[in-house]
């Protein structure tokens, strides 16, 4: 296969619309294809539907640990937004490449597979590991079952870089994040008769007023962490549903809610508070009325923060890849805490910018597409010869 070009192999690649509801296997079976035709093999590790797949592949020698070049192959959905260009096809634009996953982060996975003739071509002393996931737009779900067999391996990679749009400058940390579903079961009756039932929105209304309390309680300036912006844990209720009509007071409210934890705080507390206070003070008062009532709290989704040492080896070759020492945070999450929690210290930086993420008329320019090339290519060279045992 001959080689190609970044820009060519993002346009292929945003012509997949691997949109988180639905499958990638046509993607991954394009990168699989394009790898195996420069001699490159791979492993999918799939999901238990075998709908999507993650894709694992090593460049260089397999009896050491390496580098892993990670990316997700999802995007968010389209629905609802007002593009000037079709999402998933690529459009060039004074610059700008246009299409759904451009930055946020196709733009990364393109540049990689680019570089791959170039990490083929040298005598690399440390491996290249290529690894692109499923559903990390809903949870970073999807690479968990690579990241546990990779744990595994006798030959572990030493670090990660995680190409998430950063506009190519070096960073190591972001928050986590906890997702939870809350669900208060209470009583109906008519309107009229108010008190004889259990107002399960009004009960919804003091949770959520408790989590406010929560939210303002991490926010005070001696918990703050200026690294990050904001500097200090979140709270926020994002969806709210219930109620059948005015004149019937509502038997069923849920609402979902997050935390945005800062990398030294566990996200746990603010939902074992929550509890406290829904066992404590609420659901005595509503079972006093119907025993039947209550409320219970379902996690939905959670990733760790990522806070990697600036003195760490990872923190050195991203300061030599990027050029510069000025690390700093984003306030987005990704799949590093999950990489660090398997034992594989994890930077992030890559092409773009996560202001373009999400949005309609997302777009890369070619410039930030190039330096991400010229990135790699000095990955390349650094893992050659001495450069392979920084």
């Amino acid at each position: 296969m001959s080689e190609s070009s970044s820009r060519e192999l993002l346009e292929r690649l945003i012509g997949f619309a691997t949109v988180s509801r639905d499958s990638n296997l046509e993607l991954i079976a394009f990168i699989r294809d394009y790898l195996a035709g420069l001699g490159v093999e791979c492993e999918l590790f799939h999901n238990p539907e075998r709908t999507k797949a993650n894709l694992f592949a090593t460049i260089g020698p397999r009896d050491r640990g390496g580098v892993v070049l990670s990316g997700h192959t999802d995007v968010v959905p389209v629905d609802g937004q007002s593009w000037t260009v079709e999402p998933f096809q690529l459009t060039e634009r004074e610059g700008r490449l246009y299409g759904r996953g451009t930055a946020d982060m196709k733009g990364f996975i393109a540049s990689v597979l680019a570089a791959v003739p170039a990490f083929l071509g040298r005598p690399l002393t440390l491996p290249v590991h290529l690894a692109f996931s499923y559903d990390e737009e809903v949870g970073c779900l999807g690479v968990r079952p690579m990241l546990a067999e990779l744990e595994r391996r006798p030959h572990k990679p030493r670090l990660c870089l995680i190409g998430e749009p950063t506009e190519l400058k070096p960073v190591l940390g972001h928050k986590g994040k906890l997702a939870v579903r809350c669900q208060v079961q209470g009583a109906a009756c008519h309107s009229a008769y108010a008190p004889y039932g259990v107002n399960a929105i009004e009960y919804a209304a003091r949770l959520i007023g408790k989590l406010g309390d929560i939210g303002a309680e991490l926010a005070r300036p001696e918990r703050h962490d200026e690294r990050f912006d904001p500097p200090f844990s979140t709270v926020q209720t994002g969806t709210i549903k219930g109620g059948r009509a005015l004149n019937i007071v509502p038997a069923e409210c849920e609402f979902d809610f997050e935390v945005r934890a800062l990398p030294d705080f566990d996200a746990r507390q603010v939902v074992d508070e929550l509890q406290a206070y829904a066992e404590t003070e609420l659901a005595p008062r509503m079972r006093a009325v119907q025993p039947e009532t209550g409320i219970s709290l379902k996690p939905l989704s959670a990733y760790p923060g990522l806070a990697t040492s600036p003195d760490s080896e990872a923190a050195r070759l991203l300061a030599l890849l990027s050029g510069s020492t000025e690390f700093g945070t984003v306030a987005f999450g990704t799949e590093g805490g999950l990489f660090e929690q398997a034992g594989i210290p994890t930077v992030v930086c890559g092409p773009g910018s996560m202001e373009q993420g999400h949005k309609p008329d997302e777009f890369i320019s070619r410039e930030q597409l190039a330096g991400c090339d010229a990135m790699l290519r000095r990955l390349a060279l650094h893992l050659q010869g001495e450069g392979g045992s920084a």
